[in-house]
């Protein structure tokens, strides 16, 4: 076997490993790394339940190679709460709006979620759905996930439970076209 030893800082815990060029870096942080919440769903980059961060973007890990992390910080699920048994603000949103069933997807929605609000925290319902749109879920009609979202925006921002986010998506009137 040819092996590359690769230096990746995990959740803020540098971790060292002899990885096959091939091998992706799901792989490595569910084998190497023995952290399990990324999910392998497609393999593909289609369902975006492998989504984690590199270097604070978010990146489908089956389609990116472990040696090309050498270097990287990367954040899991694991990596999100802030500890003490606690829930991230978009953890608690998902649970608290039923954003999530079965729970296999929900790893990469909160990641992508992670990485939306951090370049964007005051999205319209439409940058909502768009940035969501790479992530796959069978079970939850998106509805509340969408809703969660828009949650951790309005406790961002300040707004009250129940209020709108502060970017709606108001258009103008339409105006009727001459014949």
């Amino acid at each position: 076997m040819n092996e590359h030893r690769i230096e990746i800082v995990v959740n803020g815990r540098k971790r060292t490993a002899s990885v096959e060029p091939r091998k992706v870096l799901a792989d490595v942080l569910r084998e190497d790394c023995e952290l399990t919440g990324t999910h392998l769903g497609c393999e593909h980059g289609v369902c975006g339940a492998c989504t984690v961060l590199v270097d604070g973007d978010a990146v489908r890990s089956c389609l990116m190679f472990g040696v090309q992390a050498d270097g990287a910080e990367v954040t899991t699920i694991e990596g999100v709460a802030p500890g003490g048994g606690e829930l991230s603000d978009v953890q608690a949103a998902f649970r608290d709006c039923h954003g999530l069933q079965c729970g296999f997807c929900t790893p990469g929605f909160v990641i992508t979620v992670r990485a939306f609000l951090a370049e964007n925290p005051r999205p319209t319902d439409a940058e909502i759905r768009s940035a969501l749109s790479g992530n796959l879920c069978r079970c939850t009609g998106y509805q509340g996930i969408i809703a969660a979202v828009r949650q951790v925006v309005r406790q961002r921002t300040g707004l009250p439970p129940g209020a709108e986010p502060p970017a709606s998506d108001i258009r103008p009137p339409s105006v009727p076209v001459a014949p």
